[in-house]
């Protein structure tokens, strides 16, 4: 059942919350992730397709709506405002800890750095002398070393990397390493606050791979914990993980299932944001989406 509300002055619609058919809860169930009287709400709607949400430190976000080359922010306050145009196809998104916005710019085949005042930086568009295929999704690594996934979807033509992986940029700057190399198509990507682990989606192979980082970025000790593909992830506070594949499935670390949030479009990525970042935010192709959690995402 739907229901509206207002919210800053705009009439959003709101959404039910239900439990994927078939799942029994492990450790957790949805009702001690999700209040059970908070409903999925849209806060924004009319783009084209929405993608890599990236909260600030304040907990207002950003996203991309990737073929209309536009970055967004979105916030309690202000609402919907234009951050950036002619995006370089900009996909994934994520925030350093000096406030700059990286940006996997697909279109331009590089990835960006944009400061708080709009100067833009190149910190990669080539690996081995050769150009990237279509940088897709990246996270930061509490030493500030960046992992971005660089696969290729839609026209294939003028592909140099002979498949498509993930590369690790080194903080200040260092020289690019591809430090994965046998996935299908690798997408979504997140690693936990700890700096020990990174997740990785590959939907072309319909699995969720973590690793083990180590002291100088590299990775070892690969495990599948979900059998499904994701677009974009997010971890809240325990550590479960939070896919997007239709809807939401959320993942215990032991990668037990759940549940699934109901999305009333086909959700592409997630992130926590909001007041104390306890608010999970949705990009579903033409529409921006909110719920209201118990628990905290990861910082």
């Amino acid at each position: 059942m739907a229901a509206c509300q207002t919210l800053t002055g705009k009439m959003f619609c709101l959404i039910g919350l239900f439990m994927a058919p078939g799942v029994v809860p492990a450790q957790e169930t949805l009702d001690s992730l999700v209040d059970p009287m908070a409903k999925v709400m849209k806060l924004a709607g009319g783009f084209t397709f929405t993608e890599g949400p990236a909260a600030r430190t304040d907990g207002s976000i950003v996203f991309s709506d990737i073929p209309n080359q536009r970055i967004y922010q979105w916030s309690m306050d202000r609402g919907l405002q234009i951050l950036r145009e002619e995006s370089g196809g900009a996909n994934g998104l994520f925030f350093d800890r000096a406030g700059n916005l990286l940006a996997c710019e697909g279109d331009l085949r590089r990835l960006t750095r944009m400061t708080p005042k709009g100067k833009l930086t190149v910190l990669a568009d080539s690996y081995d002398g050769r150009k990237l295929n279509s940088p897709n999704d990246l996270w930061i690594h509490p030493d500030g070393g960046v992992y971005f996934t660089d696969p290729r979807y839609g026209n294939q033509d003028d592909l140099q990397q002979g498949g498509f992986h993930v590369y690790y940029l080194p903080p200040e700057g260092g020289k690019l390493r591809r430090v994965i190399d046998d996935l299908v198509k690798p997408n979504g990507i997140v690693g936990h606050s700890d700096g020990k682990r990174l997740y990785v989606a590959d939907p072309g192979a319909g699995k969720i791979y973590v690793y083990t980082i180590g002291a100088r970025g590299e990775l070892s000790g690969r495990k599948s914990i979900a059998s499904q593909g994701s677009d974009g992830m997010t971890l809240d506070e325990r550590g479960n993980l939070y896919l997007t594949s239709g809807g939401v499935q959320v993942y215990s670390p032991a990668g037990e299932k759940i549940g699934e949030i109901k999305i009333p479009e086909g959700a592409a990525n997630v992130c926590f944001g909001g007041p104390e970042y306890q608010t999970l935010f949705i990009t579903a192709r033409t529409s921006l989406y909110a719920l209201k959690m118990k628990l905290r995402g990861q910082r």
